[in-house]
């Protein structure tokens, strides 16, 4: 799996993490597939906005560069819940209360995004 491949991986799982473990994010509907439907439009817009302004690593990366990444990448993911937080309720049955469930949420989706990433396998270098 390549860099771009592991990054909506790691975005999709923390979106899914995110509004499984999180009691202030309510996905509407009592059927299945309106939880799932919930949960897949939330993931598809994290990942565009995620893969239109990425911010992070492209392979592996010295620890103090992955914590500012990390940082960046944490303020990015959570404008983006908090998007979410305002277009949940007209494209999705989707809820999102608070700045601590944003915050949350932003939290487990960037840690899953770096951790995917930095579980691959290392870039190879081209010799010259």
């Amino acid at each position: 799996m390549n860099e771009q491949g592991r990054r909506r991986l790691g975005v999709l799982i923390g979106v899914g993490l995110a509004c499984g473990l999180l009691p202030g994010i309510t996905l509407g509907g009592t059927e299945t597939a309106d939880i799932v439907f919930s949960v897949l439009m939330a993931a598809v817009v994290m990942t565009v906005l995620t893969q239109v302004i990425f911010i992070g690593p492209s392979g592996r990366v010295p620890v103090s560069a992955l914590l500012v990444f990390g940082l960046v990448g944490f303020v990015q993911d959570a404008l983006v819940w908090w998007l979410l937080s305002w277009l949940g309720p007209k494209i999705a049955p989707l809820h999102v209360d608070g700045l601590l469930t944003i915050l949350l949420a932003a939290l487990i989706t960037r840690a899953t995004l770096l951790l995917l990433s930095q579980l691959g396998p290392a870039a190879e270098m081209a010799e010259d």
